[in-house]
């Protein structure tokens, strides 16, 4: 609307006078801006080369971190939402997606992941943690089986946790537990004799070698009791429940001793366990095996 005013107040004889003046600035423009381009443009190269080469980029550096631009300027980008759509843009690329893949194929890359891998500190941190997390799995077991040792009894009950003598549920875990190891251990030597008998061309004669490895897991079975109990008073199963079998002197049985109380053992497992029975009315919560090797088992 201004303009419109200028043109119509002057009209055609204020455009003439005026044209003159508009053609000395267009034609002075290209000489000023050589000039520029001559004069000004190196010297003001000289100063920035001055600037940079001085304690400036320092100085600034410093003052952007005082006065929280960077995080400022984060902050601002990510309320706007314009930080979101950036990173989803560099993400969404095709250069990135390439870039990542060439990164993970190489080889630096690899052998970094083998090291991590093949590290002992990575060994031990999962050793660590699977020792921590079988060691608490024990333990709930065994608060739960000690729990279920007090309230399984005929006649007066035991306070929670007063009687020190192992009961029904605990010795089931340790049954169980020693029944999987003495599984394996038997496999175990099955298998190394299958291949000795493979090699040979196979053993002679045939009722002798079923007769042994109908017969073999009862003798591995007791070889692995008579050990644990005669050498330590504990089995693996018993380890884990922290329980341990002793005489009335309160050591480990000895060698005969155990050898009875295996043999009262397959005698009280094979008529449905009815032989620890007893545990459910014995003060003392003994079984077959222990009223006949005169032994008992205790909590640790």
């Amino acid at each position: 609307m201004a303009r419109d005013g200028r043109r119509s107040r002057f009209g055609a004889a204020g455009r003439l006078a005026f044209f003159p003046a508009r053609a000395a600035a267009r034609v002075s423009r290209g000489p000023i801006e050589a000039a520029a381009d001559e004069h000004l443009v190196p010297e003001l190269s000289k100063l920035v080369d001055r600037a940079l080469a001085s304690d400036l980029p320092e100085e600034l550096a410093r003052s952007i971190a005082e006065h929280h631009v960077l995080e400022r300027v984060t902050l601002e980008l990510a309320e706007t939402g314009a930080l979101d759509s950036a990173v989803e843009q560099i993400l969404a690329s095709p250069r990135t997606k390439e870039t990542v893949d060439r990164l993970v194929r190489s080889d630096e890359v690899r052998h970094a992941i083998k090291e991590v891998v093949a590290s002992p500190e990575l060994r031990a941190a999962l050793a660590e943690q699977s020792i921590g997390l079988a060691d608490e799995m024990a333990s709930d077991i065994r608060s739960r089986a000690r729990v279920l040792d007090d309230r399984i009894r005929v006649g007066r009950r035991s306070e929670a946790g007063s009687s020190r003598f192992a009961g029904l549920a605990t010795r089931a875990v340790v049954l169980g537990i020693d029944g999987l190891a003495i599984t394996l251990v038997f496999a175990l030597i099955a298998g190394v004799l299958s291949l000795v008998s493979y090699l040979v061309g196979g053993l002679r004669p045939t009722w002798l070698v079923e007769t042994l490895l109908g017969s073999g897991f009862a003798l591995v079975a007791g070889a692995y009791l008579v050990f644990f109990w005669s050498g330590t008073g504990r089995t693996p199963g018993m380890q884990v429940m922290q329980v341990h079998v002793r005489d009335r002197a309160g050591k480990p049985p000895s060698v005969w001793r155990a050898i009875v109380r295996v043999l009262a053992t397959w005698i009280s497992i094979v008529p449905f366990f009815l032989g620890y029975v007893t545990v459910l009315f014995d003060e003392r919560r003994r079984g077959l095996p222990d009223l006949v090797a005169r032994t008992e088992v205790t909590y640790d």
